[in-house]
């Protein structure tokens, strides 16, 4: 039995088992409600599901995808890795890899730039980007990273390690945000995982069915200056992350763990589950 979760806070929620019928996915429950009569008008509902192989490079977008206790599989499971300072480059402090992308082919990451051109090895990569750098695997060990507290100046640098497996930030493995946060700004900013139709994902607590899969959310995402970097048509705009620091004490989006793994697909309703 699981919950839907409708927002705002005082939507209606009705315990009911959601899935989808009929041949435009129209919402009803089993007991053959209609989705206004079940669950209300708000439902956070899966709209676009994105797995990055590469750590701060574009990804590729799916319509269905395995979860596992990692998070989507395939999802940062590498890196490029410099060798001149021993850290996993981020956007953060190599802009250019927003330039790049990368998706699995036969359990590999294929990189191309932004012209679609591959770089098939770790000489194309370095030649690139200008500095010399290795492909990766999370599977190798733990990665470290570093971020600017002093995003005007970019100074003061702080680093940290990855809690391994993956090249994750932190320990949360999988990353949703609803439309209605992201509002005008470019959903490629944010690298999210799930993009969700309806509002309020950042009232969910506990633990959530999403599709198969059960994830146990942990906290919002804390942003970085990493937001506001120019991308393949989007300029550099330093004013997105001082607007979510000031508007949404610089968090955007909610990270959670999997707990139980499973097949996720595009239209997939977010259920809270019952106590």
């Amino acid at each position: 039995m699981v919950t839907i979760v409708g927002v705002p806070k005082d939507a209606l929620r009705i315990s009911c088992d959601a899935r989808h019928t009929g041949d435009h996915g129209e919402l009803r429950c089993t007991n053959g409600w209609s989705r206004d009569r079940c669950y209300g008008p708000a439902v956070l509902t899966v709209s676009e599901i994105w797995r990055f192989p590469v750590k701060s490079l574009g990804g590729e977008q799916l319509d269905a995808a395995d979860v596992d206790e990692l998070g989507i599989a395939g999802d940062r499971q590498w890196g490029l890795y410099d060798p001149a300072t021993g850290m996993v480059l981020t956007a953060r402090r190599e802009p250019d890899l927003l330039f790049l992308s990368s998706r699995l082919d036969g359990g590999r990451p294929v990189i191309t730039d932004e012209h679609g051109a591959v770089l098939a090895d770790d000489a194309a990569l370095s030649a690139r980007l200008g500095r010399p750098v290795e492909l990766r695997a999370a599977s190798d060990g733990p990665g470290t990273f570093e971020n600017p507290m002093d995003v005007d100046n970019e100074a003061d640098w702080m680093q940290w390690q990855s809690s391994g497996g993956t090249f994750h930030d932190g320990r949360s493995k999988i990353s949703l945000v609803s439309r209605a946060s992201l509002g005008e700004w470019d959903r490629r900013r944010f690298r999210i995982n799930l993009i969700l139709d309806g509002s309020g994902e950042e009232t969910l607590a506990g633990d959530v069915t999403v599709g198969a899969a059960r994830l146990s959310i942990r906290k919002p995402i804390d942003r970085c200056i990493m937001i506001s970097r120019a991308q393949p048509g989007i300029d550099k705009d330093l004013s997105v992350l001082k607007r979510v620091i000031k508007e949404r004490d610089n968090k955007l989006g909610i990270g959670a763990v999997v707990t139980s793994p499973g097949a996720i697909a595009v239209g997939d309703v977010v259920s809270g589950i019952d106590s």
